[in-house]
């Protein structure tokens, strides 16, 4: 299946007095079904469905379930008509406690609300208070998940101020599943099916789809995370999606052991967020320990590397947030670098290591994104791990060895089984934006705009220097696609050949039997059973800059010549002790057949221990 995934479409943002406000995350804030005017029309989306299919492709659309902008549906709550405020998690104040909440600035509609206050109004039974984590945390501007509106004149003349829950900003209030209304169901449903019936979407990617649940407990924090009413919702909405023809995918950024729950029944694929923060740790420091530690992870939790879209760069951040060492498994002991350590400390260490050589004085052009995690692209991270601290002073030599690094992580992500999924970032090779040139954009702490740079992925408008959203042409490393499939030694041509040989061997659909110890700390090495009897497959990928001799012991492989797969030429022989010579360069990745062999038992269960 090949599949283009524009982003949210749909039209976003807001709605104060009678003019509509700008989106405040990306269009994630959505408050129509229609398609917003700037990129497009409901038509020319149907006609970009139809012409996807006409080359044996699909194209996906976003579904948001936990939020909704503060669009007609909002306001109409925030007027107490209807059952609408039923459809968010809102909660009238009532007058007698109205000098608790702090005046709203003026221009604004709602003021976050202080851990103080929120604490107060959970003793007062109003809410349910502070939640498990707060994401996009910034001093000043959110510091919990709750914010106040203020007055607002609603049904009957009836002065109003509600408080009312946001998992991330302001502008997105949070949907309430709980309500008996059943409301908010029945819309995410209908977006779903307007996307797949009306639109001629096959895809869906369900949007931060682990917080539809929350729950006071008698202990410590409520519940909002990955709570059994978020599992159901998913699968009603899974169902309903596959129902009509479609398939869907989650993005899901919690604990390993929630995404083994919520993929049984629910979306039908999940990102990668489990080793993609661990490539790029493996890409920093030239070591690929903690990226074994999370490949293991996804096995010993029964997630089949089939099942998750391994993806280089997305519109979020690189999120280092490591939510499975920071929730559930705090206090859980993991083995790394010979120690034994807690898994909050184990974090913190990494955390701490990749935001030394991602930004601050090593890269100043990456910036951090509260305490999530690292604005930037695929091709920064590549740059701050060679050390290249000036971005306008590049040499060719440098910009060679970027493009042969993300080369290697492209590899890293394509060749094993499951989704491969690329941004237009990462084929041009875009660098961030100047702070500068987007500092307007970023007035709430929203850093991740640098990293959003427009770009021509055709090369139809060399000329233009903004998007049609105002957002600057981001400086790229190899140029337009066109252009680069005219040399076979560009970025695109050469991950055109690695596609190439993954889909005529089918690696997508392959098993993963094996991730072995190996003598090398940048080496890793994984093993895959391919379907239709076709052999055995060896990625194995050099995450260091210097050279790696190292023989790979395969007990259970039967010996047999063997191929290297992107040059199409017999390279050595394993032999019947199961040893496989391995020579690769700094930064090399190597993508082997063992001709004719099957694993002795090829019907075996989890993952090989070595």
């Amino acid at each position: 299946m090949q599949a283009v995934h524009p982003g949210p479409t749909k039209g976003a943002g807001g709605i104060k007095g009678r003019s509509y406000t700008p989106s405040v995350d990306g269009d994630f804030d959505r408050v129509s079904f229609q398609i917003d005017e700037r990129p497009g029309t409901n038509a020319e989306f149907i006609s970009m469905s139809r012409t996807a299919a006409a080359h044996n492709a699909i194209v996906i659309d976003d579904v948001v379930p936990a939020h909704t902008g503060k669009g007609a549906d909002f306001r109409r709550a925030e007027m107490g008509y209807g059952d609408y405020p039923g459809l968010y998690h809102m909660v009238e104040i009532k007058p007698d406690d109205g000098h608790l909440l702090p005046d709203v600035p003026a221009g604004r509609d709602a003021i976050n609300l202080t851990p103080e206050l929120v604490d107060c109004l959970k003793d007062k039974c109003y809410i349910v208070g502070q939640l498990q984590r707060v994401i996009f945390f910034e001093p000043g501007i959110k510091e919990t998940d709750w914010s106040v509106t203020g007055t607002v004149i609603g049904v009957g003349g009836v002065a109003r101020r509600w408080v009312y829950l946001h998992y991330f900003k302001e502008g997105q209030p949070s949907l309430n599943w709980l309500d008996p209304t059943f409301s908010a169901q029945l819309l995410i449903i209908g977006y779903a099916l307007h996307s797949l019936d009306v639109l001629g979407a096959r895809g869906l990617r369900l949007d931060a789809n682990g917080f539809l649940g929350v729950e006071r407990r008698s202990y410590g924090n409520p519940w909002s995370e990955s709570h059994p009413l978020s599992v159901t919702g998913n699968q009603l909405l899974g169902g309903a999606i596959w129902k009509a023809g479609g398939f869907s995918f989650q993005e899901l950024n919690l604990t390993v052991d929630d995404i083994a729950v919520m993929s049984k029944g629910g979306a039908d694929l999940s990102y990668d967020f489990i080793t993609r923060p661990a490539y790029h740790h493996a890409i920093l420091t030239g070591d690929i320990e903690f990226l074994r530690l999370m490949l293991r992870t996804v096995h010993q939790y029964g997630i089949d590397p089939a099942s998750l879209i391994h993806a280089l760069q997305n519109h979020d951040e690189l999120t280092l947030e490591l939510v499975h060492f920071w929730t559930l498994h705090a206090n859980t002991t993991f083995v790394f670098q010979g120690q034994t350590w807690p898994g909050a400390i184990l974090r913190e260490h990494i955390r701490e290591t990749m935001c030394e050589r991602l930004c601050g004085e090593h890269a100043p052009y990456n910036l951090r994104f509260v305490t999530n995690g690292v604005a930037c692209t695929t091709a920064n991270v590549i740059a701050a791990a060679l050390g290249i601290r000036e971005l306008d002073a590049m040499t060719d030599e440098d910009k060679h060895r970027i493009q042969k690094i993300h080369l290697l992580l492209s590899m890293y992500n394509a060749l094993q089984p499951g989704i491969f999924a690329i941004s237009g970032w990462d084929l041009v090779g875009a660098l961030p934006l100047p702070m500068a040139s987007v500092e307007d954009w970023m007035g709430d702490g929203d850093t991740r705009w640098i990293q959003r740079g427009a770009y021509d992925l055709a090369g139809m408008h060399e000329s233009a220097q903004y998007s049609q959203e105002g957002i600057p042409k981001a400086v790229c490393l190899y140029g337009p696609v066109t252009e680069q499939l005219e040399n076979p030694d560009s970025f695109a041509s050469q991950l055109k050949r690695v596609l190439t040989v993954r889909n005529a061997y089918c690696i997508s659909s392959s098993r993963q039997i094996a991730i072995p110890e190996v003598s090398n700390p940048g080496l890793l090495v994984m093993v895959h059973e391919l379907p239709g009897g076709r052999g055995t497959q060896v990625t194995a990928l050099n995450f260091g800059p210097t050279s790696i001799d190292e023989t790979l012991s395969l007990p259970g492989i039967s010996a047999g010549p063997v191929v290297d797969m992107l040059n199409e030429r017999v390279e050595d022989d394993l032999d019947e002790h199961g040893q496989l010579r391995l020579h690769l360069d700094g930064y090399e990745g190597l993508c082997l057949r063992i001709v004719s062999a099957l694993p002795l038992d090829s019907h075996a269960g989890p993952l090989s221990s070595y």
